[in-house]
């Protein structure tokens, strides 16, 4: 995981949803759909804490645990910096895979959008999913972000020397079967598992999860910098429309695979 740590020790996340919110803001408003109307929050993998940020912002009480302690420490500030820290109970630098610092049955709603892109060994995604529902309530809702394989494949097809080594027709036919990609230049994002869409709802459901929702976080992945660019410069009101009908598609089935992302929306079941 070392390598993982040092990736996101120099990666902007905060800056990332701030340059690229389409995603956040998709996130966000079926996070704020499914949410009780207030209680405690897990924003589990928080990264800088942007999620958690929101959350204190709506009056939860908020933990929040990522691996990189460097972004548990920029997390902690910001929440100082905007007034937000009598929200948080919590800043804790943990391992998806083992929240034993957290107690059972103890969250009324938790977010994971994160820890999972970096389980390539499925008992390691197993094990963060269980530990998941071992610090939710009974009934408590949980949001959980995975990355689809076929919009990997897409994005190495159109961008090989971006994504090497799926720069060969060789390395894609192995990614396509593994979901594992390791990138060959230092300092990308690398470790990552991407998930085929199929296998999402049965693997949280295998865990103890009800499923409510599965949705696309930005459909409009496809779209290059020039093509949002177009439709910014149009004004503000076309760019709301534009975020609308993202927000629309995100439940459309047929076009979970082209986006970047995915938000699985699930309840844990009773006991």
């Amino acid at each position: 995981m070392s390598k993982i740590i040092n990736y996101y020790n120099q990666f902007d996340e905060w800056g990332r949803l701030e340059r690229e919110p389409i995603e956040f803001q998709v996130n966000w408003h079926y996070i704020k759909k499914y949410l009780p109307s207030e209680g405690t929050v897990l924003d589990n993998g928080a990264g800088p804490g942007k999620y958690s940020m929101e959350l204190a912002r709506e009056g939860y009480r908020v933990t929040l645990t990522d691996l990189t302690p460097r972004l548990v420490g920029i997390a902690e500030s910001k929440a100082n910096e905007l007034g937000l820290s009598d929200a948080f109970d919590d800043f804790q630098a943990a391992d998806a895979t083992n929240l034993s610092n957290l107690e059972s049955d103890q969250f009324d709603a938790a977010l994971m959008l994160g820890p999972l892109y970096h389980l390539q060994d499925e008992k390691d995604r197993i094990k963060a999913v269980q530990e998941l529902h071992r610090v939710t309530k009974q009934k408590g809702i949980v949001f959980v972000a995975f990355m689809p394989r076929s919009k990997h494949i897409l994005s190495s097809l159109q961008a090989p020397g971006n994504w090497k080594p799926n720069n060969t027709m060789d390395a894609i036919g192995e990614f396509a079967d593994s979901g594992c990609f390791t990138h060959a230049d230092e300092g990308r994002f690398t470790g990552a598992y991407y998930f085929n869409i199929e296998e999402i709802t049965p693997f949280m459901e295998a865990n103890g999860f009800e499923t409510m929702e599965l949705i696309g976080s930005n459909v409009g992945a496809m779209l290059s910098k020039e093509s949002l660019s177009y439709w910014n410069e149009r004004g503000e009101s076309d760019m709301d429309r534009l975020l609308q009908l993202f927000i629309e598609k995100a439940a459309d089935p047929y076009l979970l695979g082209v986006s970047s992302h995915l938000l699985y929306i699930g309840r844990k079941k009773d006991r």
